[in-house]
């Protein structure tokens, strides 16, 4: 029988195996995972989808369309506009509620200016990735402590302090 002794401390089991360097498509994806973790990546995904099927559908042959003209214009500039409220919720997250808000008024508006709003698919998604961008927040908020309880203060010689009145200030 073989006895092995065990590592020093401070040095890993691994310390004599050397590992490769992670391959350029993985470095590639965790760089993309970093990116994306920082913005309000899938409310611009849908946006996005959303404006390009709002903007697409006018260019459909006639037999598809039910609404052809001067309302197909319109329709084509909703979702130009929606798309480009999916680059500016990517290229700067910090106006994701004004995108956002543009996004959903621009989605419902497509609903009578542009074949019922990219046939209800196109609306829908617009509305969904503009409410995501508006409620999409970057990072968690720090714990207090003692989570939503007030504490009450103490006084100075020990007696609790008389509870500050918050509201319509009636007794």
């Amino acid at each position: 029988m073989t006895r092995t002794d065990p590592p020093a401390p401070g040095v890993p089991e691994t310390a004599g195996v050397s590992e490769a360097p992670p391959s350029a498509p993985a470095r590639a994806r965790r760089a993309f995972r970093r990116w994306r973790r920082t913005r309000p990546f899938w409310a611009a995904l849908w946006m996005a989808l959303g404006g390009f099927v709002i903007f697409f559908l006018p260019m459909a042959p006639l037999g598809k369309i039910l609404q052809v003209g001067v309302g197909g214009v319109a329709g084509m500039a909703g979702g130009v506009v929606i798309m480009a409220m999916a680059l500016l919720v990517l290229a700067l997250p910090g106006q994701r509620h004004t995108a956002g808000t543009i996004a959903v008024i621009a989605g419902v508006a497509s609903f009578p200016l542009s074949n019922l709003g990219g046939i209800f698919a196109g609306m829908a998604l617009s509305v969904l990735g503009g409410a995501m961008a508006f409620g999409w927040l970057p990072e968690k908020p720090a714990k207090r402590p003692g989570g939503l309880l007030r504490r009450r203060t103490r006084a100075t010689d020990g007696t609790p302090a008389s509870p500050v009145s918050v509201g319509s200030g009636s007794v």
